[in-house]
């Protein structure tokens, strides 16, 4: 092929694929068109955990001293003579300690707003907290209630909350809404200064559903005994979930991968169930206990100092490998070295490189082992 002839190739295999890309180009502006879209984020820190996020936010916005927790906290929350506690949760996980307290102080003019047990199991012959005070009953019956606003749709409400029943509703309730044949989806008891309300369901004034006009009339109403005269407590959760069910639940993103992380290390570290060690071979056994009668036959005959001398020669061949600086040194100098490297003092060295008198078996053993722990520490 021809310089000329691959060149043209080059030049046509250009041209194709920048028609192609134009064609392309052509198309999608043909057939797209830049436009702005609106998508709702995932909630992220107190509106993901709080249902009551936007009602606390609408209530400040209305000059409504508002604030919201997971729990009650009696102990640590000082209530007003005119405020107003919101439920959201379970009115049967409240303690006889907080009923007491709770009562005493609607008795002084505060508004405590609570809801029927969700549906599920529930001992009808258990008193509630609060409401058997009242003499307030849950039914099982699960009816939901019209509710009508001027200028709004037709609204339904507490389809998925418990009705109830109120023992002389006439003289202890001073409104409430339903009918005894079908059971009471609201009602509102006075106790001294304050009144206490029980509504079938709170379903109406979480985030999502607060919204629609209906429930904001329908919230309104229920907030109106104490409005703008105190503070409003919205407490979301009366009782935290589990430490340990909330980890294993909502992290193991995090906890998972430290487990196998602990796992794996745990296993490197295990002991190995494995076969056990061949033992020595009978020849280097034999010369293994050649060398020590050898040593011990030596010894007893009165030559120790051959035994120190061959011990101090491969220590000094060692260190001339090791540090020939120290190696090529001689008497204090050397042992200043020595010591310094060892963390040791310099009589020990000393006497560790001198033959030690005869039959002083003390004097033997100490100086074989200080030069057998210098060796190996080079």
């Amino acid at each position: 092929m021809t310089l000329t002839r691959r060149h043209g190739l080059i030049a046509l295999a250009i041209v194709a694929i920048a028609g192609l890309l134009a064609a392309g180009f052509a198309w999608w502006l043909r057939n797209y068109e830049r436009s702005e879209e609106w998508v709702d984020l995932p909630r992220t820190g107190e509106a993901a955990r709080n249902p009551l996020y936007v009602l606390k936010l609408a209530l400040i916005a209305d000059g409504v001293r508002a604030q919201s927790r997971p729990r009650l906290q009696l102990g640590e929350v000082e209530l007003g003579q005119r405020d107003t506690v919101l439920l959201y949760n379970d009115p049967r996980t409240l303690t006889g300690k907080d009923e007491a307290t709770l009562l005493e102080w609607v008795e002084r003019g505060g508004h405590l707003l609570l809801r029927t047990p969700p549906p599920g199991p529930l001992d009808v012959e258990q008193a509630l907290p609060v409401l058997g005070a009242f003499g307030v009953h849950p039914r099982s019956d699960q009816l939901c209630a019209g509710l009508d606003v001027e200028g709004e749709d037709p609204h339904v409400e507490f389809c998925r909350g418990r009705r109830l029943d109120v023992d002389n509703i006439e003289s202890t309730a001073s409104l409430h809404w339903g009918d005894e044949s079908n059971g009471y989806v609201f009602a509102r008891m006075p106790h001294g200064r304050g009144v206490v309300d029980v509504v079938s369901d709170f379903d109406f004034l979480d985030n999502d559903s607060l919204k629609d006009g209906p429930h904001i009339a329908l919230t309104r109403q229920l907030l109106d005994p104490n409005y703008r005269a105190g503070t409003v407590h919205l407490v979301y959760e009366a009782q935290m979930p589990s430490f340990w069910w909330t980890l294993a639940r909502e992290h193991w993103r995090v906890w998972l991968p430290l487990l196998l992380a602990l796992m794996a290390w745990l296993w490197r570290r295990s002991q190995r169930f494995g076969p056990l060690l061949a033992s020595p071979a009978m020849e280097r056994r034999s010369l293994l206990e050649h060398v020590t009668a050898s040593g011990e036959h030596i010894y007893r005959y009165g030559y120790a100092h051959l035994l120190h001398e061959a011990a101090r020669k491969a220590f000094l061949m060692r260190l001339r490998r090791r540090d020939p600086q120290a190696a090529a040194l001689e008497g204090e100098a050397q042992a200043a070295m020595l010591a310094e490297r060892f963390g040791l003092s310099s009589v020990e060295i000393r006497d560790a490189l001198s033959t030690p008198i005869a039959r002083d078996h003390a004097a033997f053993r100490s100086r074989i082992a200080m030069l057998m722990r210098m060796r190996n520490a080079l």
